[in-house]
């Protein structure tokens, strides 16, 4: 992973069908930390992968050209501070702290999952999820060896925390 450190790489996991593609910023035994490029030339918040089932890391020369624009538009491809990577209750108080909302998958639904913390333990994660009209619609729980992907400070969460802050403003 060394190799890629900052460089723009997709991984495919042997049981997902999704392709994640970004910059690569960070990574443990356990977890892997992209800026997200979900595409052309655009960055668009950060993805935090279950480091499991990997079957490949891609980068061709295609990469290069992305990489090349994004950079000239001087969009940025790195964290802007230490997220930590130690284990799911640290990435999701970290998140839940800096970020307040963040989104959650499963490697088995189709289906995401937006929302807030209410608990964390060490065998499960209770969030106040948020629907997508910006408001918040109740508890949902999950099993924390069921949560494969963690997307947070991308343009669609962002743009549905403005509707929070606008109806808290009412």
């Amino acid at each position: 992973m060394e190799k890629y450190l900052r460089q723009l790489i997709s991984i495919a996991f042997e049981d997902q069908k999704e392709i994640f593609t970004g910059f690569l910023i960070d990574w443990t035994e356990d977890w892997i930390l992209l800026k997200n490029n979900p595409v052309d030339f655009i960055i668009d918040g950060y993805t935090i992968l279950k480091n499991i089932n990997v079957k490949s890391i891609i980068q061709d020369e295609d990469y290069e050209f992305t990489e090349r624009v994004i950079k000239l538009k001087g969009l940025k491809t790195s964290a802007e501070e230490i997220i930590p990577l130690n284990d799911l209750p640290s990435i999701i108080n970290f998140l839940a702290i800096k970020y307040e909302v963040f989104q959650i998958a499963k490697k088995s639904d189709k289906a995401v999952y937006l929302g807030k913390l209410i608990e964390i333990n060490e065998e499960e994660l209770v969030i106040d999820f948020l629907g997508a009209e910006g408001k918040f619609d109740g508890e949902m729980s999950f099993k924390l060896n069921k949560i494969r992907v963690i997307e947070f400070d991308t343009d669609y969460i962002n743009s549905l925390k403005l509707i929070i802050n606008e109806e808290k403003k009412k």
